[in-house]
C-alpha cells in the first residue's frame, strides 16, 4: 500500500521544469517585485524515504516583477545525501548528508535552504545548489530550520540540536553573516526542538517531550513521545548574563511559534500552536505513513504562554479553538509586540488579532500552504496587516495573493503543474 506521504497533495513531482510568462488572474501589485521561494519534501522517483519529513528537498520559485509573473521553476536541493553519502558513517555524523527540505531564507546576501538536523545549503539565483555553508568553518552543529532575524539589529539567531552532547547550542550571526557567538545550553537529553523564539532581551527555548530514540534510527524519523521527559519553556538572556530560567508547563508539543515579545511588566509573552499529547501522537503516525483512520485526528490550536522571569510564574491560555498550523507574522515584528498572526486551518487562511481576540477567515476551497506576509512598504513601517499574503495552493497549481487587511483575493498566478504540499518559504524582494 502506498504511504500517505506519497499520495494526494503530498505526492512528489518527477522532475525539474521551467515555465515563463505565467498567466495571472486579477492584478499583481507592482510592489511585489522579487521571488517567492518555498521548500518541501519531494522524494526522487521510485524512492520511499520512510517518512514525510525525510524526502529530498525541493524548492519551488516564482519570480514576480512589475505586475507580471515572469517565471516558475523547481529544483531539488542537491545535498550529499542525494549522492548516496550516509548521514552516519565510519567517521561519525556528516551534517551535509541530509535531505534539505524544510525552509529557505535570505540573510546577509545568502539564500539558504535549511533542515534542522544538518548544515544549511546555499542556493543561487537560478535555484541551483551551490553547496553546504558552515560560515567559514565556525558552525560545527546543525542549524534549525527556523532562525529568527532581529529586525532592529539584522542579527540572525538560531540553534542546533544533536543526538549526543552538547544536545543544544545557541548561535548568532551578525548582520554581515559572520558567526560571532556559539553557546552551549544545558538540557537533559536530545529532543526534536523544531522551533524557538526571541524577544528584545531573551531567547525562548521549547524543551518538550518528543525525544530521540536510537532504536528507531533507520525507521523514518527516530523520535517518539516520552511522558517521562516533562515539558518546559526556557527564558535565556540574550547577552549571556545569567542562566536559563525554566518554566514547567503541561505536556504538549510545539512545531511552530507565531511570535514572542516582552510586555510592559517585563514578562515574556509567547504565541505558538500547541499540540496536546494524544493529538501529537496521532498526527505523528499519520505523517509517518500510517493509514489507520484514527491517525487522521485534528492537530494543534493557537495558545499563549506568559512567563515572568522575575517570579517564575507561568500562565497558559487558549486563543482559539480552531485546528491550525504554520503561524506567520510580519517579520518586521519578530521579537517585538505584534497585533496579527496568520495561520492555515484546513482549506482556510485565518487572521488573528491577538490584541482584541477577533479573527477572520478566507476559504480557499483547497488546502493552502503557509501564508507568508509581505509588507506593502517595507521601509515605511505601518500596520502588520498592511500588505499581502502569499500562499501556494498546490493542488490547484496556483500562487494566491490575498490582501492581508481583509483576506480578499488580489491575484492568482497559474503555475504549470501542481506543487506538492510542503513546509516553509520566504518572499525575497529585489535588493
Amino acid at each position: 500500500m502506498t504511504a500517505t506521504y506519497l499520495q494526494g497533495d503530498l505526492a512528489p513531482v518527477p522532475d525539474e521544469i521551467d515555465a515563463a510568462d505565467l498567466p495571472v488572474t486579477g492584478t499583481l501589485p507592482p510592489a511585489l517585485t522579487g521571488r517567492y521561494l518555498r521548500n518541501g519534501p519531494n522524494p526522487l522517483p521510485g524512492q520511499d524515504p520512510g517518512h514525510w519529513f525525510a524526502g529530498e528537498g525541493m524548492i519551488h520559485g516564482v519570480r514576480l516583477r512589475d505586475g507580471r509573473a515572469e517565471w516558475y521553476r523547481n529544483r531539488w536541493v542537491r545535498s550529499r545525501h542525494m549522492d548516496g553519502v550516509p548521514f552516519v558513517g565510519p567517521d561519525g555524523v556528516d551534517l551535509t548528508a541530509l535531505p534539505v527540505n524544510t525552509h529557505v531564507i535570505r540573510h546577509a546576501g545568502r539564500t539558504l535552504a535549511l533542515v534542522e538536523q544538518g548544515l544549511p545549503y546555499e542556493i543561487g539565483g537560478e535555484l541551483q545548489t551551490l553547496g553546504p555553508c558552515d560560515f567559514g568553518g565556525r558552525l560545527t552543529t546543525a542549524m534549525t530550520a527556523h532562525p529568527k532575524e532581529d529586525p532592529r539589529t539584522g542579527e540572525l539567531h538560531f540553534f542546533g540540536y544533536g543526538f549526543a552532547p552538547p544536545y543544544l547550542t545557541y548561535h548568532r550571526l551578525d548582520a554581515a553573516g559572520e558567526l560571532v557567538e556559539s553557546r552551549v545550553v544545558e538540557v537533559p537529553g536530545s529532543t526534536m526542538m523544531h522551533d524557538f523564539a526571541v524577544t528584545e532581551h531573551y531567547v525562548v527555548w521549547l524543551d518538550l517531550p518528543v525525544v530521540f530514540d536510537l532504536g528507531l534510527l533507520g525507521d523514518g524519523m527516530p523520535y517518539r513521545w516520552d511522558d517521562g521527559y516533562g515539558a518546559r519553556l526556557g527564558v535565556m538572556p540574550r547577552d549571556g548574563d545569567g542562566p536559563v530560567r525554566w518554566f514547567e508547563i503541561d505536556p504538549c508539543y510545539v512545531f511552530h511559534v507565531g511570535n514572542a515579545c516582552e510586555d510592559a511588566a517585563g514578562r515574556v509573552v509567547l504565541d505558538a500552536v500547541r499540540h496536546a499529547p494524544d493529538r501529537f501522537t496521532r498526527l505523528w503516525r499519520r505523517i509517518g505513513g500510517a493509514t489507520d483512520p484514527a491517525a487522521h485526528a485534528p492537530g494543534g490550536a493557537l495558545h499563549r504562554w506568559t512567563l515572568d522571569p522575575a517570579t517564575g510564574a507561568v500562565t497558559e491560555e487558549r486563543i482559539d479553538d480552531r485546528t491550525v498550523e504554520f503561524p506567520t507574522i510580519d517579520d518586521r515584528r519578530t521579537g517585538l509586540p505584534n497585533r496579527h498572526v496568520y495561520a492555515v486551518a484546513g482549506e482556510e487562511i485565518v487572521k488573528y488579532d491577538v490584541v482584541t481576540g477577533a479573527s477572520r477567515t478566507h476559504r480557499v476551497g483547497a488546502s493552502p500552504g503557509e501564508a507568508v506576509f509581505v509588507p506593502a512598504d517595507p521601509e515605511a513601517g505601518g500596520d502588520d496587516d498592511h500588505g499581502w499574503l502569499l500562499t501556494i495552493v498546490g493542488s490547484r497549481a496556483e500562487l494566491l495573493v490575498l490582501d492581508a487587511a481583509d483576506l480578499s483575493p488580489v491575484a492568482s498566478v497559474r503555475l504549470p503543474r501542481r506543487v506538492p504540499a510542503g513546509f516553509h518559504g520566504s518572499w525575497m524582494p529585489d535588493e
